[in-house]
């Protein structure tokens, strides 16, 4: 990976965790990309204005409703992959 990309990727891992540290009633300091989702007290609301936070500061367009998130995500590591997909399709 080159520097650039290593980069860009870092700041979606940060930009999404603080993101996810804003709305999870977990305290904020313990939250790492590997904690589990369940652990942050996060409800399909809160989840829905994460997904809505994220698709403004990144320009895409995260296509799932709530009921696929909690499915197919499992740790914060699994939405920060999804969005560094969704981000580098778009580039």
């Amino acid at each position: 990976m080159d520097a650039d990309k290593q980069a860009r990727s870092d700041r979606i891992g940060e930009t999404v965790l603080e993101k996810i540290k804003t709305h999870a009633e977990a305290e904020a300091d313990t939250i790492t990309l590997d904690t589990e989702l369940t652990e942050l007290g996060i409800h399909s609301l809160e989840l829905t204005e994460i997904i809505f936070d994220i698709e403004d500061e990144f320009g895409i367009e995260i296509e799932m409703n709530t009921v696929e998130a909690w499915e197919n995500l499992h740790t914060v590591r699994d939405i920060v992959e999804a969005v560094r997909d969704l981000v580098e399709a778009k580039s």
